[in-house]
C-alpha cells in the first residue's frame, strides 16, 4: 500500500551571519546553506501494519510523513501509496487517506464535535448511512458520546485527541499517518488511545505509520519499526529482534527471604552474572539471555528466596543506544 524508494528531501535555510555588519548585509545578499532532511528512505508498508517510525528530534520523521501525505513535496526519489503519487493530490488519494498529528488541530474550537464531523460528511462526500453507522462506532470505542455537542475548545485535551481521532477516521481511510498522537496526554488517555488504535487495525485493517517519542506506544502497538537518525533509515525490521540482538541481557530481581549477605554470596552473585545491585533484601542481576534459566534455577537452589522476577530491559534504553551512534545498516 505505501512503497517508498530513495525519497530525499533538502532545506534551503538562511546562513545566519555572525556580527552586526554581516546581519545587515544578508538584508541585501543572503547566504544559503542546504539542510538534508530525509536521506534515501527505501521501504514498504502493507495492509493492516503498523510500523513505528522512531528518532530524535530533527531526526526527519514528521517530513517523512508530510511527503508521504502530500503536503511538501521530495527533492528526489518515488513514492507510490494506495498506487498514487501523493504530491500530485488527487482527490481520489486523499480521501483514502488520513494525517493525524497531535501538536496540531484539525477541528474548529468554536463548534461542538458532532458540527465538525457533518462538515467533514460533506467535504469527503461520505453517504448518510455509512456516516451515522461510523461515527457511532467511533464514538462507542473511545466513549465520547456524551462530548458530542460541546465545543471542542471546553474539552479536556484527552477528550480533544479522541475527537480528531473521530474525525481522521470517520470517511474509513486506508492508510491513515499518526504524528505523535499521544503527545501530551495523561496516562490514562494514553492508554485508551492504544486500546482504540488496536481496536480499529484489527477491524479495518488499515496500512499505519506511527511516530512517537513514548516508547509505550511504540511497544505496544508496533512489531515493526523503522529507526531514522538524521534524515537516513538506520534500521527497519523487528522491535523484538532489536531487543534480542542489541539488549542481549535479562534482569533478575529477587527478594531474600530473612537473609543476611556475606562475602561470599555476594562473589556467587557476581560469578552469575553483570552489574550486580544489591540493597538490603533485594539484589538485582543482569543476566545473558541464554543463562537465564540456569542461573534462576541455581539462585532457587542456593538461596531462600521470597520473590524472583525476570524482566526484560527498558526499550528505550535499547533505541536510544541504537540512535545514538550504531550503525545497523552493515549488521
Amino acid at each position: 500500500m505505501i512503497k517508498v524508494q530513495n525519497l530525499r528531501k533538502v532545506f534551503r535555510v538562511h546562513k545566519k551571519p555572525p556580527g552586526l555588519s554581516a546581519s545587515l548585509k544578508s538584508l541585501f545578499r543572503r547566504d544559503w546553506i542546504e539542510k538534508v532532511a530525509v536521506e534515501g528512505a527505501d521501504f514498504t508498508v502493507e495492509e493492516g501494519e503498523i510500523v513505528g517510525l522512531i528518532g530524535a528530534n530533527g531526526a526527519g520523521k514528521t517530513t517523512l510523513v508530510k511527503m508521504l501525505s502530500g503536503i511538501i513535496h521530495p527533492s528526489a526519489g518515488e513514492a507510490r501509496v494506495l498506487g498514487y503519487n501523493p504530491w500530485e493530490k488527487h482527490d481520489a488519494f486523499r480521501r483514502q487517506i488520513s494525517l493525524i498529528m497531535g501538536q496540531k488541530a484539525q477541528l474548529w474550537w468554536d463548534l461542538p464535535g458532532a458540527d465538525c464531523f457533518q462538515l467533514l460528511r460533506e467535504i469527503y462526500q461520505i453517504p448518510q448511512q455509512q456516516f451515522d453507522h461510523q461515527l457511532n462506532r467511533l464514538t462507542q470505542l473511545l466513549n465520547v458520546g456524551e462530548e458530542l455537542n460541546i465545543q471542542i475548545r471546553r474539552l479536556s485535551l484527552g477528550e480533544r485527541m479522541k475527537m480528531e481521532l473521530i474525525a481522521a477516521l470517520l470517511h474509513s481511510p486506508r492508510v491513515v499517518y499518526l504524528d505523535e498522537p499521544t503527545i501530551g496526554l495523561d496516562i490514562t488517555t494514553q492508554k485508551a488511545v492504544r486500546d482504540f488504535l488496536l481496536s480499529y487495525r484489527k477491524e479495518e485493517s488499515p496500512a499505519m505509520i506511527l511516530t512517537s517519542h513514548y516508547m509505550e506506544d511504540i511497544e505496544r502497538l508496533c512489531e515493526r519499526i523503522i529507526i531514522i537518525r538524521e534524515g537516513e533509515l538506520i534500521y527497519d525490521g523487528s522491535l523484538r529482534k532489536v531487543i534480542e540482538q542489541y539488549a542481549p541481557y535479562k534482569r533478575l530481581t529477587l527478594h531474600l527471604q530473612n537473609q543476611t549477605l556475606d562475602e561470599s554470596s555476594k562473589e556467587i552473585f557476581s560469578k552469575m552474572g553483570e552489574k550486580v545491585q544489591i540493597q538490603s533484601d533485594q539484589v538485582s542481576i543482569q543476566v545473558p539471555r541464554k543463562n537465564v534459566t540456569e542461573v534462576a534455577a541455581e539462585l532457587l537452589r542456593k538461596f531462600k528466596i521470597h520473590d524472583l522476577s525476570i524482566d526484560e530491559p527498558e526499550i528505550s534504553d535499547t533505541i536510544e543506544i541504537l540512535m545514538g551512534g550504531k550503525d545497523l545498516r552493515q549488521e
